[in-house]
């Protein structure tokens, strides 16, 4: 198990929640080809996002999102991160911030003082499935379970839906 994974799993732990570890190949770490691979209903799976500004000095903030949603950059989470102008963070920046895999990020152990904003209709759902910190392994949780996420703030309409 990974420094990055054990991380998470202890941060649950310490939080007190309960959740499911999927084991799964490295090769479907990224969220749709997880649901293909494995027949998990996109729906029920979260994706977790870092945004960076573009300004210096640079800004971050992760976001978790319905993976059958898209993410509105450009106006909710610019807005809530007071910035003019934000995008993705490279996967670099994304790594060197969280400590984690791209396709494992997850809102569970990122860094103190990150920024944590989680969309309102991920609440909507009976579980979610996210990221464990490495591509190797997915974990279920009860939605309420970021709510327990120091920092976490819910933002109604921080995605949009997919047409």
């Amino acid at each position: 198990m990974s420094d990055a994974e054990s991380a998470v799993l202890a941060a649950l732990e310490a939080l007190g929640i309960e959740y499911e570890r999927i084991e799964i190949d490295p090769a479907f770490g990224d969220t749709a080809d997880f649901c293909r691979e494995y027949g998990y209903p996109v729906p029920e799976c979260g994706n977790t996002i870092l945004i960076a500004s573009r300004s210096e000095p640079r800004q971050f903030a992760a976001c978790v999102v319905r993976a059958d949603t898209r993410l509105d950059v450009n106006r909710r989470v610019r807005k809530l991160m007071g910035v003019r102008k934000a995008s993705f963070a490279s996967a670099e920046d994304t790594v060197a911030h969280t400590g984690m895999a791209i396709g494992g990020v997850t809102a569970f152990a990122l860094p103190e003082g990150l920024p944590i904003y989680v969309d309102a209709a991920v609440f909507d759902l009976d579980r979610v499935i996210l990221g464990s910190g490495v591509r190797s392994s997915k974990i279920a949780v009860a939605p309420d379970a970021l709510r327990r996420v120091p920092g976490v703030e819910v933002v109604e309409g921080l995605a949009v839906a997919v047409a």
